[in-house]
């Protein structure tokens, strides 16, 4: 990790003062104080705090504002420290008078205020400015663009498929190509484009960041999110926060402890937004592509050296418009601006907000980015952003070893290795006598790569025994000529030739060509087969990469029939650590922080393994709500007596299922308002539903034919469904967010009844929606959600983590390698599992005066280790199992003493 200089008293003086822009609860100051305290020791902090709505204001999440605030206090303040440190000077003799040197200080605040003061008077005048253009806009004068935007299209009709071959590939010397290829290839730019940026001024690569000392890059806060959505909430609730600025203007008053800032005027925060060409291309004829990878290429394209001037990006940063570039980084910061709001200003002033942006990076304080941005190293170094002694914040992170997982792991269907495989022969024909030297060696050692990985699916995979199962790296490459192929050179050829960006840009440009030409000839490939024309060379070269992958870290699946790919390869990471250290190690500090992080030990054990214990941080903050707002009960039995125990093995016993029934039957008629249950699998739930449709219902119930209409009876009936989301009281189809709609309508028409909601563990309805107040009244969980243990990723998942277990053990205690690894595997197996019903029981309770129950349907729940992984906030309120007869007692008396 960075170096973190520690302030020594720094946190006593300011720790409690957060500017919070409403009264925080007593748990949001420990919160932010445990923040403060954890980002000023240089530390790695794991913090759990349940969402709540603040007082006085239906929008505004405490969890944000707490890392908002918590985080800002601290910077503003280390700021302020260290410039008054800067600010001392050594008297040379001992006769100085006191007098000049003060002068000498006054003298070096004087040049170290100047270039800040620079700074906010441009954004003030452009704050300005946009506030008389909103006031002309309101008045309805027309709003002036300050610069015309072309869109014809004329040019792109006659693109000259010469841009389509490759360059020539002659060179076996790595590191010439690797420096010849760095500009264009790693950070995404053409040579030409660099060149460009470097007389601007613009970061390119490392060593310019290193050696800029023009504009020193200030320390500042990386904040994180999985969405741009929330990235936009972050950015509104940023709006609502005001602090006193990090260096005063005027010298500290002498008559108090030169702490005080209380008198300062308030400054806003020198915010940026990060975000991918796709989300910021605002040239319609590369924008319209729609896929990363077109915008990508096309974007590539339109800056190759040689290129006309008029078929280049009209936006694209140039010598001409250096001081459009200067603006649009004014512009930036003169306000909290989100994505979109990012490239309407890239819009208005006629530059591209993806390159220009970078401008923007250095001054910042607070920079927001999506997941993929800062946790793939490709993407940041493409950004050209450093974590080097910044503060990391990520939000959202009870996923994020998952994710991690997620963006370095890859699969590729049969189907996508031949279609690859096809538009390859494609491109052959089109461009194979124009292509020569080492671009033939190198494309014909794609090809038999592919046929390699095609033979293994349509040979020993589909021969295999089993569905799916561990597939070794020399089995994958065992076809003909493959073990003369040097994968690192093949890898390293594809990245700088860019062919499968070539070859995917051709397969489209032929296609809409085809689609073009009314009556005309269609290539002969394109034609036998309708899909063709998909992209997928690029999407498959990233699974050769993977081939280059340590064994130790990943491993390779074969499915014969993956529900959404069919026949695949797949690799999947195993261990996260490797991709998240460099960012652990450069960071000053990082801090994941979520609603549900319980339970904790996961990240310690599989994520930060190798820092000491003391370098950690933990904090599980409790709820704003009184204990008796919340009642949490396991529910160990069933209408019938029977042990509710919904195991794999016995969960889908017809006993089970109608027991199940009553059960839900029965508290959905002592719950008032909305009730939402989760179930562990689409599967079973589709299984529940129908057995209830074809179950008479109970006695009480003669008017109702079957349990499920007995439900309806009680509450209207809404699912989620995976492929296709269904309401089934009226059985039509609807979208995910017309049920949620529908059963939000339900609840508050006032029609008494309320609504009952089946919805999914790990679905789209089980993280980040509010069930709060009447909408949320119940919620309940059937079963424990494990995943399955013997699929062959889960399997390698048990083995690599009882393995890691083992390594790490110290076995002195007595217990066997064999013991601590098996119990290691079931802690991660355990762990996953709540981590999932945690996000869905954290949907209720979302306010001070909200209350709820919450039931867990399992005797499992009853045990020990299982509810010491609940949230502190939960476990509170948990009392003892019982039967549903007890539980439903319970519930009602719960309730009236709400009414």
């Amino acid at each position: 990790m960075g170096s973190t200089n520690h302030v020594p008293g720094l946190e006593a003086a300011q720790a409690r003062k957060f500017h919070h822009p409403y009264e925080p609860y007593d748990i949001q100051t420990q919160f932010m104080s445990a923040l403060y305290r954890c980002i000023d020791q240089g530390q790695v902090g794991i913090f759990e705090s349940p969402t709540v709505l603040m007082q006085n204001t239906d929008t505004a999440q405490g969890k944000s504002l707490s890392l908002i605030c918590g985080s800002l206090t601290w910077l503003r303040n280390y700021k302020r420290v260290k410039f008054e440190e800067g600010l001392s000077v050594d008297a040379v003799d001992d006769d100085e008078p006191d007098w000049m040197l003060e002068h000498a200080r006054e003298e070096k605040r004087r040049a170290a205020l100047h270039q800040r003061q620079q700074l906010e008077k441009r954004t003030a005048r452009v704050r300005a400015r946009e506030r008389k253009l909103k006031e002309r806009h309101s008045n309805g004068e027309p709003h002036r663009k300050r610069q015309k935007i072309s869109t014809t299209e004329a040019d792109d009709e006659k693109d000259d498929e010469a841009r389509f071959l490759l360059d020539d590939y002659e060179s076996e010397d790595e590191h010439a190509q690797k420096a010849k290829s760095k500009a264009s290839s790693d950070l995404g730019f053409s040579a030409e484009t660099v060149a460009l940026m470097k007389k601007l001024g613009m970061p390119v690569d490392r060593k310019k960041v290193e050696e800029d000392v023009e504009e020193p890059d200030e320390l500042k806060i990386f904040y994180c999110s999985r969405t741009h959505s929330q990235l936009q909430q972050f950015a509104s609730e940023l709006r609502r926060v005001k602090m006193p600025p990090a260096i005063s203007t005027e010298p500290p008053d002498k008559s108090n402890t030169g702490c005080e800032v209380s008198k300062e005027p308030e400054e806003d925060f020198k915010h940026l937004t990060l975000g991918s060409r796709k989300n910021l291309c605002i040239n319609p004829k590369v924008s319209r592509l729609g896929s990363t990878a077109a915008v990508n290429e096309k974007c590539l394209d339109l800056q190759k050296p040689g290129t006309p001037q008029d078929h280049k990006c009209p936006f694209l940063p140039t010598k001409e418009t250096e001081t459009v570039v200067h603006d649009f980084r004014d512009h930036a910061l003169a306000e909290i601006r989100d994505i979109e709001e990012l490239g309407a200003v890239g819009k208005q002033l006629g530059i591209c907000p993806y390159y220009a942006s970078r401008a923007a990076v250095k001054p910042s304080e607070i920079v927001t980015l999506p997941y993929p941005l800062l946790l793939q190293k490709s993407a940041r170094e493409a950004l050209d952003i450093s974590m080097k002694d910044h503060v990391v914040i990520i939000d959202e992170a009870h996923n994020l070893m998952d994710s991690i997982a997620g963006i370095y792991s890859v699969s590729v269907s049969l189907a996508q290795l031949q279609r690859s495989r096809a538009q390859l022969t494609t491109y052959l024909q089109k461009f194979r006598n124009r292509l020569k030297g080492k671009n033939r060696v190198y494309v014909a050692q794609t090809v038999r790569l592919l046929d390699s990985l095609v033979g293994y699916l349509t040979g020993s995979a589909a021969q295999a025994k089993d569905a799916e199962g561990v597939v070794k790296v020399g089995d994958l490459m065992a076809g003909k000529g493959v073990d003369q192929i040097n994968l690192y050179k093949l890898l390293r050829y594809l990245q700088e030739s860019k062919l499968a960006r070539k070859v995917d840009g051709y397969i489209v440009h032929a296609e809409e060509q085809a689609n073009n030409q009314s009556g005309g000839a269609r290539p002969q490939q394109l034609k036998s087969s309708p899909s063709l024309h998909v992209p997928v060379l690029t999407h498959v070269q990233s699974f050769f990469a993977a081939l280059l992958n340590p064994s130790a870290e990943g491993r390779f699946f074969y499915a014969k029939n993956d529900d959404s790919l069919g026949a695949c390869l797949k690799y999947m990471l195993l261990d996260p650590t490797h991709h998240f250290r460099e960012i652990v190690e450069e960071a000053r500090a990082v801090i994941l922080a979520g609603g549900t992080m319980s339970p904790m030990s996961d990240y310690e054990q599989h994520l930060f393994s190798y820092l000491p214990r003391e370098r950690i941080t933990t904090l599980s903050c409790g709820h704003v709500i009184p204990p008796s707002n919340l009642l949490a009960w396991p529910v160990t039995h069933g209408p019938s007596g029977a042990p509710f125990e919904f195991t794999f093995e016995k969960r889908n016993a017809p006993a089970m299922l109608a027991d199940l029934g009553l059960a839900i039957l029965q508290f959905a008629s002592a719950i008032p308002d909305g009730v939402v249950v989760f179930f562990p699998s689409y599967a079973y739930l589709d299984q529940c539903v129908k057995a209830w449709k074809h179950a008479a219902a109970p006695s009480s119930s003669s008017s109702s034919p079957s349990l499920f209409d007995a439900l309806h009876a009680v509450k209207p009936v809404f699912h989620e469904a995976k492929a296709a989301h269904q309401q089934l009281s009226q059985a039509q189809p609807a979208s995910n967010e017309s049920v949620l709609a529908a059963y939000t309508s339900a609840v508050t028409s006032g029609c008494g009844r309320g609504a009952l909601l089946l919805a999914v563990v790990g679905g789209s309805l089980s993280e980040g929606i509010n069930f709060s107040d009447a909408l949320g009244r119940g919620v309940a969980v059937v079963g424990l959600p494990f995943p399955n243990a013997h699929s062959a990723e889960w399997r390698a998942k048990m083995a690599y983590v009882s393995q890691k277990a083992v390594e790490r053990s110290d076995l002195s205690s007595g217990q066997g390698k064999g013991e601590v690894g098996k119990a290691a595997a079931r802690e991660f197996y355990e762990n996953a599992c709540m981590r999932a019903v945690n996000q869905c029981v954290g949907r209720a309770i979302r306010h001070r005066g909200d209350y709820a129950s919450i039931l867990l349907l399992d005797r499992r729940y009853d045990g020990v280790r299982i509810r010491e992984k609940l949230p502190g906030w939960i476990r509170g309120s948990l009392r003892e199992g019982r039967g549903v007869g007890e539980v439903v007692r319970g519930v009602r008396s719960f309730f009236e003493g709400k009414g």
